[in-house]
């Protein structure tokens, strides 16, 4: 099937239950991305820095970026005058150098906390307590160009459903209180970010309001990455 013909399968299963679709267009050529573009998708998340930079500079305005991978405070200032969202937000020394370029850029940059809840050691991100704490932190709370939208989880790299669904429940629960402690008052707070091409399906089931999916649309990549966000 072709790539339009793979978003319009997706949107079928994701726009009825009010779910964001970010298209992962981490490798994928240009002419990859204006072909879903012209099939109406507009929302684009990329891994590395300089892929997105690359990308944004040749491609639509209109096209809203979201960085997903792991993100190193070093290159935080190469995106951040035209970023729509930081998925992966993973320390408090992170959230103060986005804050401290979006000052710069006179611009309020949304993002999401990064909560680590699969078995791998590899994957980034808070885990419950540490999310608490830094909400709680003097110094989170003086950052002024920062908007917390929500959580952002990547399950773990399993073919056991009940491993998957159980950590996408856990995910919930945790969102569901944050905002009920944090973010009551807040409308902006409501992005559970958690679901990829393998996973999206059970990560709908158990609640995800956007999910990342990149293979499931453009196809198998050829160059083999770590997985991290697709």
């Amino acid at each position: 099937m072709s790539i339009a013909n793979n978003l319009e399968t997706l949107r079928l299963e994701t726009e009825a239950v009010g779910v964001q679709l970010v298209a992962v267009s981490k490798t994928k050529s240009n002419s990859d991305i204006m072909e879903a573009y012209e099939a109406g998708q507009r929302i684009f998340g990329e891994n590395h820095v300089q892929e997105l930079v690359e990308k944004a500079e040749l491609l639509p305005k209109d096209i809203q970026w979201h960085m997903i991978g792991h993100l190193q405070t070093n290159k935080v200032k190469y995106i951040t005058p035209f970023i729509s969202l930081i998925a992966s937000v993973d320390s408090l020394k992170l959230l103060k150098e986005i804050n401290k370029h979006a000052q710069k850029a006179k611009r309020t940059i949304d993002c999401l906390l990064q909560v680590y809840i699969a078995e791998e050691e590899t994957k980034f991100g808070f885990d419950h307590a540490e999310l608490v704490e830094l909400l709680r932190d003097d110094e989170f709370l003086e950052l002024k160009n920062i908007r917390i939208c929500g959580l952002m989880g990547i399950a773990s790299n399993t073919d056991k459903e009940k491993v998957i669904k159980a950590e996408f429940y856990e995910l919930k629960m945790l969102f569901d209180g944050i905002k009920a402690s944090f973010y009551r008052k807040e409308e902006y707070f409501n992005i559970l970010s958690m679901g990829m091409s393998s996973d999206y399906k059970l990560a709908i089931e158990e609640g995800s309001t956007m999910v990342r999916i990149g293979s499931t649309i453009f196809g198998k990549r050829v160059i083999k990455h770590f997985k991290n966000n697709d």
